[in-house]
């Protein structure tokens, strides 16, 4: 092959899915929840009452309670995992001031284990310990999977869960509020949404978006069901 044609396989690139979540994974799950839970509770309602006001009541109180409930789990459980990596991030730091040459020596020993020759693992250990910076974001990569500089953010994942949330649980009761009095609207519409939040997921999974979408569909079909049926049994001892 000419020098030319290696050059241009060379800058051929590829690209991975986001597998560490971010903004998406709270996201997606967040509006599939909101989706799932608000429908369910609206089949319910509508299985034991016809009074539209109270399953519009209902929807709306599902939503807000739903969305709070998700943001404040979210930071809490994200805030929490961030304070523990931080506080790791500090032990490991201090170590690093305190025993550089058995830090340094014990990186290369890491990448020695990884298949990197000790003359070329002692090197490379060697230039990245001459920044404490680098050496501290090598170590807790190694050592701890993650990266100080790009720690999870509790708002970002609170914000982000409070809105997909909302936004899905806002499908399933909307018909309702512009005045549609069957549940088959709010069931079409939730089922066509559900479709597409599972087939989303594809994109940060292996599966075939249909696939995900069926699961999705069928999953949220399935719960709004049984709801149905325990709201028509107690609405009629009620």
């Amino acid at each position: 092959m000419t020098e030319g044609g290696s050059r241009r396989r060379a800058e051929i690139h590829h690209q991975h899915r986001d597998v560490t979540g971010g903004w998406l994974r709270p996201s997606v799950f967040g509006a599939m929840d909101g989706l799932v839970s608000n429908f369910a509770l609206i089949a319910g309602m509508a299985g034991g009452t016809s009074d539209t006001r109270l399953i519009s009541l209902a929807g709306i109180a599902g939503l807000a309670a739903g969305a709070f409930s998700m943001a404040g789990g979210e930071y809490v459980s994200v805030a929490s995992q961030r304070e523990l990596a931080l506080a790791e991030i500090d032990v490991e730091r201090t170590e690093l001031a305190r025993n550089p040459e058995e830090e340094e020596r014990e990186l290369a020993e890491r990448y020695e284990s990884r298949g990197v020759e000790p003359e070329i693992a002692a090197e490379v250990a060697r230039q990245i310990s001459r920044d404490p910076e680098q050496a501290l974001v090598a170590h807790t990569r190694a050592e701890l999977g993650v990266d100080p500089t790009d720690l999870p953010s509790p708002r970002v994942a609170a914000v982000s869960s409070f809105l997909s949330f909302a936004m899905g649980a806002l499908l399933p009761v909307l018909p309702y509020l512009l005045g549609v009095t069957s549940l088959w609207v709010s069931a079409i519409v939730s089922g066509v949404a559900l479709f597409g939040a599972g087939a989303l997921v594809s994109k940060v999974t292996a599966r075939r978006w249909w696939y995900t979408g069926l699961r999705q569909l069928v999953v949220g079909m399935v719960a709004a069901a049984l709801t149905f049926g325990l709201g028509s049994l107690i609405g009629t001892h009620v």
